[in-house]
């Protein structure tokens, strides 16, 4: 019986020592959990046996645990390196198509052929859909999608507001409107441009030409035209009226085929913004200024046909606004002139927020949310069933898994451009390594004194 006992120490021995070389030989494996051979004695006895004097039968290997005890972080330059701290363990499967679904905590994730992240195995990384806002549209591990970063543009938007604030020189000289040309710089005082988008995200520069009024009875007015492309467009107020018709500039030197209203500012002789006038010749100071119609201007490469543009005085019927235009004693000067279209975007970066948001951002200043990362968690992890590349299945032990958004309950952050490292430790495991060694070592003296028992006992006459 001892020979038996004996021997079932060496084969512990054994595993443990196995389970320690297998820790070690896995230090730099990332996301890998270590783990711990766990013992138990065996007794076998009978109904009437005494068990005063039961000795035992040895030992048994029960389980052979994994630890998953965070590991440490290490930091890289890959924005698709994920690590995850705390709870929780990536969803992958091994075709997109796929609803086989193992679990990992190694983030070591790239792009394949068709911009599909996946792991070195060739498993998909899997994600929630998301809403235009970035929130999820759904958090069930069986709606969960492929993580594919978009290879296509970020989309354009069309100009709809120009924001414009500036001062008009009060001591410039007047000008005569019927002389206007666009192409001579005396026959107006001051000009500024700003680059608009269509609905295609082409670009097209807008002009304004600001012309003093020769009016001697309208010292303090000034006329405003606009161009786009060079081709002067008509203008009218906020409420579609053209904007003083009865005063239309004559274009002179152009072919643009349009004809063409200019606005009209007045001021107060402090130089301060009254009014724009209106087609009746009423004040509109709460009025912008909309070009309208810009017509084959946008057309011609198939673009929205009904694009308008509304210039934007910053008027306050209220009281007065430090936005508005001024006519003071001091040079042409444009503080601000913004406008919110955007032209065609190229994918610039991709960022992967804590909660696992995967946004993508485009060179035109925009971007989208693309898809979150799913994290999924069970009851019992040490239940998961352990496959190769560092993934489990689960299990009837483990539990079903359950999907959720990191940063939520209980499940950890997710940190883009890190990896988990093996939660071994090397200085604890080379003890261990000494511990298995001396008692297999043991072990293998009892079987050795066992046999000489035998022997001797054989030999007896």
């Amino acid at each position: 019986m001892s020979f038996n006992i004996a021997l079932s120490g060496v084969s512990a021995s054994q595993k443990d020592l196995d389970t320690t070389a297998n820790n070690i030989a896995n230090v730099n494996t990332v996301g890998f959990k270590e783990s711990r051979a766990e013992f138990g004695d065996v007794y076998a006895a009978s109904l009437l046996a005494s068990g005063k004097t039961k000795v035992g039968d040895g030992v048994l290997t029960q389980e052979v645990s994994q630890q998953f005890s965070q590991g440490s972080l290490s930091f890289t330059n890959n924005a698709l390196d994920l690590a995850i701290t705390g709870n929780g363990f990536f969803a992958t499967v091994p075709e997109i198509t796929s609803r086989d679904f193992s679990f990992t905590r190694a983030g070591q994730f790239k792009l394949d052929s068709d911009n599909f992240v996946v792991n070195s195995a060739g498993d998909n990384l899997l994600g929630f859909p998301v809403n235009p806002d970035g929130t999820s549209a759904s958090v069930a591990l069986s709606t969960t999608v492929p993580v594919r970063i978009p290879d296509s543009s970020g989309s354009p938007q069309s100009t709809t507001e120009v924001d414009v604030r500036f001062n008009l020189p009060a001591g410039e000289q007047i000008k005569e409107p019927t002389e206007f040309d666009p192409t001579d710089p005396l026959t107006y005082n001051a000009a500024t441009s700003v680059t608009v988008y269509d609905s295609l995200g082409d670009s097209h520069v807008m002009t304004y030409y600001f012309l003093k009024d020769n009016d001697p009875t309208a010292v303090n007015e000034w006329y405003v035209v606009a161009a786009v492309d060079d081709q002067l467009v008509d203008m009218t107020n906020s409420d579609g009226s053209e904007s003083d018709p009865a005063t239309a500039v004559n274009v002179v030197g152009t072919n643009s085929g349009f004809a063409t209203t200019a606005a009209k500012i007045q001021f107060s002789d402090g130089g301060d913004f009254i009014a724009i006038e209106s087609a009746d010749g009423l004040p509109q100071p709460n009025q912008k200024i909309q070009t309208e119609a810009l017509g084959e201007l946008i057309l011609a490469n198939g673009s929205d046909a009904t694009q308008q543009i509304t210039i934007d005085f910053n008027l306050d019927p209220t009281g007065a606004n430090p936005n508005e235009p001024t006519q003071f004693a001091s040079a042409f000067e444009v503080t601000s002139l913004e406008q919110d279209g955007l032209p065609v975007g190229r994918l610039t970066g991709i960022d992967i927020s804590p909660d696992g948001l995967v946004r993508a951002t485009f060179s035109n200043g925009t971007s989208e949310p693309i898809v979150r990362v799913a994290l999924a968690r069970f009851s019992n992890e040490q239940g998961l069933t352990q496959q190769s590349s560092t993934q489990w299945k689960e299990s009837i032990l483990s539990g079903e898994a359950l999907a959720g958004e990191a940063t939520t309950g209980t499940y950890g952050d997710i940190n883009s451009s890190a990896l988990e490292q093996a939660n071994v430790n090397l200085t604890t495991e080379l003890i261990d390594m000494i511990i298995a060694q001396r008692n297999f070592q043991a072990n293998s003296r009892a079987l050795e004194v066992n046999n000489q028992l035998n022997q001797t006992i054989l030999n007896i006459r």
